[in-house]
Order: C-alpha cells, then sequence, then structure tokens
C-alpha cells in the first residue's frame, strides 16, 4: 500500500508557475514509477507526465513539453511538478499515482495508488 497526499495547488494568473507536490508514504517509493494526471471540468482525466522509478527517464503529454517538469526524490519520497508558461486550459485537479511496475506509463489503468488531488487553477 502507498498513500500519496499532493500539495502546492492554487490559484496562479497565466503565464505564470506553480509546483505541486505529492508526499508518498508506505510501501518503498523507489520501487514505483510515478505520474501525474488532471482532471478538468467537462473532461475525462488526461495523462499529464510520469517518470520512471529511478528519475532516469520522463514522459510528458504533448501539451505541456517545455512547460512542466516532472522530477522526484526518492530519499525524501517526494514527487514534484513544476508548471511554467500556465495556460486556463491548465486548470484542472492535479493527481500523483504511483505506478508498480517501475516504469513511466502514460495509461493510467497501469497506476495502483491515487492521491486525493489538488485544485490547480490558472485565471486569464
Amino acid at each position: 500500500q502507498v498513500q500519496l497526499v499532493e500539495s502546492g495547488g492554487g490559484l496562479v494568473q497565466a503565464g505564470g508557475s506553480l509546483r505541486v507536490s505529492c508526499a508518498a508514504t508506505g510501501r518503498t517509493f523507489s520501487n514505483y514509477a510515478m505520474g501525474w494526471f488532471r482532471l478538468a471540468p467537462g473532461k475525462a482525466r488526461e495523462f499529464v507526465a510520469a517518470i520512471r522509478w529511478n528519475g532516469g527517464s520522463t514522459l510528458y503529454r504533448d501539451s505541456v513539453k517545455g512547460r512542466f517538469t516532472i522530477s522526484r526524490d526518492n530519499a525524501k519520497n517526494m514527487l514534484y511538478l513544476q508548471m511554467t508558461s500556465l495556460k486556463p486550459e491548465d486548470t484542472a485537479v492535479y493527481y500523483c499515482a504511483a505506478n508498480p511496475s517501475g516504469l513511466e506509463y502514460a495509461s493510467e489503468k497501469r497506476y495502483n495508488y491515487w492521491g486525493q488531488g489538488t485544485q490547480v487553477t490558472v485565471s486569464s
């Protein structure tokens, strides 16, 4: 069992930056690949970014490439998503999730554990 708690969401103007964090407890964090997903009103939950268990490889959805950076600190059991050049269409609840395969997949079916989410709102 892995427990995940997101934090750091908030309201930011378009063009601004925000970092969301995810604290993990329970089983060995470094065994898991980690991902960020988001859910916007009226839309299906979508993949944002993922990172391999050792941080050695990352994957992003096209619309956030060059603007978002996923990172992890296995010593602190922490996952991060640094978001820059934010756009109103980035507004969503952001969820972190853990994937026991250790590899950075985009499919949410690969992820067994989920946090409760943190709201990110980008105003125009």
